[in-house]
């Protein structure tokens, strides 16, 4: 997991030859006013999803996995609160993977919480189970979905 600010995301472009193309999606202007829906960027190697609602507690949060993507949430507007825990140490399962959502649920309690202010962004690889949309007002973000190499 990584937690950065926009401003630094050209640190981690080493990381993945798919995030500068990510990043420069994300600083893009008029982000914030873009509707929620998907967005296509390289295809199905990578895309985004706007969405704006809701947040929930901590007790509604589950943690959630995906192995075939690697997400980078950005957050445009509020603040969402994100459960960690390594993939590796989940041991109850909600619901098990789905490989066509790429997806997969467990009922384990975060080893942590994180705030993610506006402006910010959390990279969540694989070994990176998560819990994200965790606020008591209304989340704008942008999750950027990479095909892991």
């Amino acid at each position: 997991m990584i937690l950065d600010r926009l401003e630094n995301a050209k640190k981690y472009y080493n990381i993945h030859p798919g995030f500068e193309k990510a990043f420069a999606f994300l600083r893009q202007s008029g982000l914030a006013e873009l509707p929620a829906d998907r967005y296509e960027i390289d295809g199905e190697r990578i895309f985004c999803i706007i969405s704006k609602g809701p947040g929930r507690s901590r007790a509604e949060a589950k943690l959630e996995a995906h192995r075939k993507y690697i997400d980078i949430q950005y957050i445009i507007g509020e603040t969402d609160e994100m459960g960690w825990k390594p993939t590796a140490g989940c041991k109850i399962v909600d619901t098990a993977y789905d490989a066509e959502k790429d997806i997969a649920f467990f009922k384990d309690e975060p080893e942590s919480w994180t705030q993610v202010p506006a402006g910010s962004f959390v990279i969540f690889f694989p070994e990176d189970a998560h819990a994200p949309l965790v606020s008591g007002g209304e989340i704008h973000k942008a999750v950027l979905k990479v095909i892991v190499q």
